[in-house]
């Protein structure tokens, strides 16, 4: 395999994980949170994550190596993420909004808040990674869902950080440094799959993938999403439509 075929995946793989960025940006500007945008972006994403890990991912690999590795290899990585969900719990905005205000407190959550995104966007850019590789038009689908969920995880970052420093700068550059943990990941896993890629280790890949993707929209996106929407419509509808894009995207390309 060489530069070029890694080119593209590693682009898209950086794009979204700086998106945590505008996530930072925005939490500058705005004085109250549009609940109802923020549930119909978590139900988008998790739309899309759900549909593309079922309808693509597993069933790809599943036609690969067979029924019995493609669905070890899934819950193996729903393993994988959920131990790094346990080892590192991962916290949203309206837990760090509603903290003690004193600076000490604050600038804690937030680098905490900093550490455990960080580690927590190391499975997703190896998703997008992985994911590019196998269909460009896949990974980009993927880049642009993860991006919109990583924007409130940039938001949950630079907010206590920014309250305790009044310095939008310091918010900023931490909330994209917990970003840059998405391509990090994408090389360093695929340095140690790269001596071993072959056709069937790929395959098994994307059904790992999916079960990180699977695990992610089931344990935070979905929850955060309804926790926002009390009818629980929006969050629905936000999953529906990325669930449909998903689908025409796959049927077009």
């Amino acid at each position: 395999m060489n530069l070029e075929q890694i080119w593209m995946p590693l682009l898209l793989t950086t794009l979204a994980g700086l998106s945590t960025g505008i996530g930072s940006l925005i939490s500058f500007f705005i004085k109250d949170f549009k609940k109802c945008y923020l549930c119909l972006a978590l139900g988008f994403s998790a739309g899309v994550m759900i549909y593309v890990s079922f309808a693509e991912l597993l069933a790809s690999s599943i036609e690969s190596v067979g029924f019995g590795l493609g669905n070890l290899a899934f819950f193996v990585g729903i393993v994988f993420i959920a131990a790094i969900d346990f080892l590192v719990p991962h916290e949203y905005i309206e837990e760090h909004v509603k903290v003690d205000r004193k600076n000490r407190r604050l600038m804690a959550a937030g680098v905490f808040t900093v550490i455990g995104i960080a580690i927590h966007n190391f499975p997703e850019g190896l998703a997008v990674f992985m994911s590019s590789l196998q269909s460009p038009s896949l990974g980009i689908s993927l880049a642009i869902a993860i991006a919109i969920h990583n924007i409130p995880e940039g938001i949950a970052v630079s907010m206590p950080i920014y309250y305790a420093t009044k310095s939008r700068a310091k918010a900023f550059w931490l909330s994209l440094l917990s970003g840059l943990a998405e391509p990090v990941g994408a090389v360093i896993g695929f340095l140690i799959l790269m001596p071993f890629l072959s056709p069937v280790v790929l395959s098994l890949s994307l059904a790992f993938v999916a079960g990180i993707m699977v695990f992610i929209s089931f344990d935070e996106l979905l929850p955060v999403s309804f926790e926002y929407d009390k009818s629980g419509h929006l969050s629905i509808v936000g999953i529906i439509i990325g669930m449909a894009v998903m689908a025409v995207s796959l049927m077009l390309f």
